[in-house]
Parts: C-alpha cells; structure tokens; sequence
C-alpha cells in the first residue's frame, strides 16, 4: 500500500483510513458578561426586591443568600458608581475567560467619593487595564 494513512478515532480505539480527518472549525473568541457586571445586575435586582418587600432588609436578603452582610453592603456599593460608569460596567465582556477588571479595583472607584472624582478615577483604571490587558497579548513585548 502506498500514500499516506490517517490515524482517526473510532469508539475506544482507532482506525487508520486514507482520507485525511476533517478540519475543526474556527471559533471566534468566547465572550460573556464581565463578572463584575454580573454583579452589579445582581445588586441591582437586589436593591428592587428590597424595595418591593421581597426582603426587609440588606441583612435579611443575606440571609436567603447565605452571604454575609458585609459581602451584600460590598455588592451593593456597586450601585454608588455614576450612573455613566455603571452603564459602561454593565456592557463589559470578559473575552475568553479574561476579566477585564475585578471587582475590589472597582471598589477604588467606588470609594473615590462624588461622581465627579469616580469619573476620574474611572478613567484611571480603565487605563491601567487596557494596558494589562494589551501586555498579556503580548507575553514578549
């Protein structure tokens, strides 16, 4: 027998056949909602369902959610950013598994005070994590 043989799975084990094996298609990159915009969607829900009397209080919903209080006071925090930076939170994607940002670096922004100072601060990290992001493309650079 001449040519070449390819090796191809079959059940447990494997069969050699002349055809070469089909080629796996191309995926583009997997993106999802940025975690901390998932947050953020959930402190917001929260807040609703404390308002509608679903849960008496902050305290009350930790509970229900076997979170500590001081966790939902940090995820409801969340709901303290400008509401132009929360719209922008809202609409980030992690790319691949990549956050773009974590929570507790938001929490800078969040602690910055008036909205005017989160905007800054805002711009700030927005710019340290499109430079982290770019040099871990880049692992040589």
């Amino acid at each position: 027998m001449t040519g070449k043989l390819f090796r191809k799975r079959r059940g447990r084990g494997y069969v050699f056949t002349e055809k070469p094996p089909e080629p796996k298609p191309v995926h583009g990159p997997v993106r999802r909602p940025a975690r901390v915009a998932q947050m953020l969607a959930f402190a917001h829900g929260l807040g609703a369902a404390i308002e509608r009397g679903d849960f008496r209080d902050q305290a009350d919903a930790a509970r229900y959610y076997q979170l500590t209080r001081a966790r939902i006071t940090q995820l409801m925090n969340l709901t303290l950013l400008a509401p132009d930076i929360q719209e922008q939170v809202l609409y980030l994607e992690a790319v691949d598994g990549r956050e773009p940002m974590s929570e507790r670096d938001l929490r800078t922004v969040i602690y910055a005070g008036d909205w005017g100072a989160q905007r800054i601060e805002w711009r700030h990290l927005r710019e340290q994590t499109a430079y982290a992001s770019d040099a871990s493309d880049h692992p040589h650079s």
